[in-house]
């Protein structure tokens, strides 16, 4: 998979800074046709995912949403089990993210990793707070 352009130090250049909508306290999703992009802040604060880097590489939403993920936002973090070490195990992410198919989970942090801070910016807070595991 190809590395995402951005950075933490670019977040201003996401389109999701348009559209960005807090759901439930866990889900920070933009609007867009192709899925959009979703921060996931359980089981760290937090992860960036964008729908269009998956789909320029091919992927359709039967690809994820036919077992790994339910299609409803959010329905992940709910679960007990999504953790970086189920993902290390392969389930959610890691099923594709285990160094043969996409790099592996638990390589490139901050591919996926933003962190308190990054979250902060994305939602036009002051980026104060650590990027550590918590939440």
């Amino acid at each position: 998979m190809k590395r995402s352009k951005w950075s933490v130090g670019k977040l201003s250049v996401l389109p999701v800074l348009v559209a960005a909508l807090l759901v439930g306290g866990q889900v920070v999703r933009a609007a867009d046709d192709d899925g959009g992009t979703i921060i996931f802040t359980k089981p760290v604060k937090a992860v960036i995912f964008e729908h269009k880097n998956h789909i320029a590489q091919g992927l359709d939403c039967d690809s994820c949403h036919s077992g790994l993920f339910e299609m409803a936002t959010g329905t992940a973090e709910g679960n007990e089990d999504f953790t970086m070490a189920s993902l290390y195990k392969g389930k959610y992410c890691g099923a594709c993210h285990d160094g043969n198919t996409a790099f592996a989970s638990n390589t490139r942090c901050t591919v996926c990793h933003i962190g308190v801070k990054g979250f902060n910016k994305l939602n036009g807070k002051p980026a104060t707070g650590s990027g550590g595991h918590g939440g």
